[in-house]
């Protein structure tokens, strides 16, 4: 067994020396010592310190509304490029002219075309006026024939009444007739009974059968005139049906001629219809001709350039940036940070160019940032895989440096929940998730 108890001669050996001894005495060992222990202790201490978890994104300045975006003028019809009036850099207002071009269509090319179609306009619309003329006049004819009728009509059955009348005159006209022969034929036998008792001449016979004769003969002619107003009747009654029918035809005619008349009619204010359209189109084409500003702004880049030079529809002619807008920032964010977003939420935001110092953890340290509000989160997911988020500036904060121009590079910070340093580096080691919340006006309403 080693001898551990016992004195070690070589240490024994060792300690006499004097810069052993001068070793033991150094007191820099002790300021080391207590430089460990203090870095430790203040170590410890900022594991406990608070740490504000954020969502980081890179993206671009932008404008707040669509209207204030660059934006390109495309020409509506197809033309060629006849002059300039603007060059790139220039300010235009709205309704400035930028180029003017020329028509390049067949269809087109009649410098008169506008006043030939409204000569068109006009004699069509002057036609229709004349149908509409004739479709009156035939109404009145119409009437005319409606009024002709009743009174046609009318005086066929007043004729048919006197016919009726004049028949039961005849009637008791032929019955009176009837009574003389009957009278006639008894005094005509009476004197013949008498002149054979010799009571009566001859002569007085011979007058009674002359008269029985002309009785007999006369109810021959009364009968004829009975059968005549008969027919004189029936004549009437065929009159009525006569009439109706030839006025019936009369008014189908005419309304057949008003109806074609009311059908021109309508063809042709269709028709008018139809050239107004194309007079209207002509018009707004010859406008197209002049192609104007939608708005304020600069002229960036011509997009086509050079005289004499032909352009299809929808074709770029000039960008534009307007010269009033709202500036903003559109961020992008990964899928797994998506849910940590909400509208309203503090953003940090500091601009290429800017000087900045970024404390992530700690941003009311950092210098050169700038507030922001988040005030649209997009709902599909963009080519580049990620969510975009567009934020505006926070009105209780300074406002943003007016050197910075659309399109320059921006990155953010979103600021999510406060928690100690070492719950920072266990979650950043062990690759979890910053903590999921919600913010606190929506958990008050959710509660409500």
């Amino acid at each position: 067994m080693l001898n551990i108890s016992k004195k070690n001669p070589i240490t024994e050996n060792i300690e006499q020396y004097s810069t052993v001894k001068n070793l033991v005495n150094r007191p820099h060992y002790k300021i080391l010592n207590k430089i460990i222990l203090y870095v430790s202790l203040i170590g410890v201490v900022i594991l406990f310190l608070p740490w504000t978890q954020n969502i980081s994104g890179s993206g671009a300045v932008t404008t707040l509304k669509p209207n204030q975006r660059p934006q390109t003028i495309q020409s509506a019809i197809a033309g060629r490029i006849e002059k300039w009036y603007v060059q790139e850099g220039d300010f235009v207002k709205k309704g400035d002219t930028i180029l003017f071009i020329s028509e390049i269509k067949e269809d087109y090319f009649d410098p008169n075309l506008v006043q030939n179609t409204k000569s068109q306009v006009d004699a069509k619309r002057l036609a229709g006026e004349s149908y509409g003329g004739k479709v009156t006049s035939l109404s009145a004819q119409i009437n005319a024939i409606e009024n002709e009728r009743v009174l046609k009509l009318q005086q066929a059955q007043n004729k048919i009444r006197q016919s009726v009348l004049k028949v039961q005159s005849d009637s008791m006209d032929l019955e009176a007739v009837k009574t003389q022969i009957k009278i006639a034929n008894t005094q005509f036998n009476r004197s013949v009974t008498l002149n054979k008792e010799g009571l009566k001449p001859l002569t007085d016979v011979e007058e009674k059968r002359l008269k029985l004769q002309e009785v007999e003969a006369k109810i021959i002619t009364q009968e004829n005139k009975l059968l005549a107003s008969k027919n004189e009747l029936i004549n009437a009654k065929v009159e009525i049906n006569r009439i109706s029918a030839e006025y019936a035809e009369k008014s189908s005619k005419a309304k057949s001629d008003q109806f074609t008349a009311l059908s021109s009619q309508y063809d042709t204010e269709a028709q008018v219809n139809k050239l107004q359209n194309q007079y209207v189109n002509y018009q707004i084409r010859n406008g197209m001709y002049y192609i104007k500003a939608p708005q304020d702004g600069y002229v960036n880049r011509a997009i086509q350039s050079g005289l004499g030079e032909t352009i299809k529809e929808g074709t770029q002619i000039v960008s534009i940036m307007p010269a009033k807008y709202d500036i903003a920032v559109e961020t992008y964010v990964s899928p797994t940070d998506l849910p940590l977003i909400h509208k309203g939420e503090k953003v940090r935001i500091w601009f290429d160019g800017w000087p900045t110092i970024v404390f992530s953890g700690w941003p009311n340290m950092s210098y050169g940032t700038f507030g922001g509000k988040i005030v649209a989160i997009e709902n599909f997911i963009s080519p580049n895989g990620k969510f975009r988020v567009l934020i505006a500036p926070d009105e209780k904060e300074d406002a943003w440096p007016k050197q910075i121009s659309i399109g320059s590079g921006a990155q953010t910070l979103a600021l999510l929940d406060n928690v100690p340093i070492w719950f920072e580096l266990w979650r950043t080691l062990n690759g979890f998730p910053p903590n999921y919340y919600k913010p606190t006006n929506e958990t008050n309403t959710e509660k409500k």
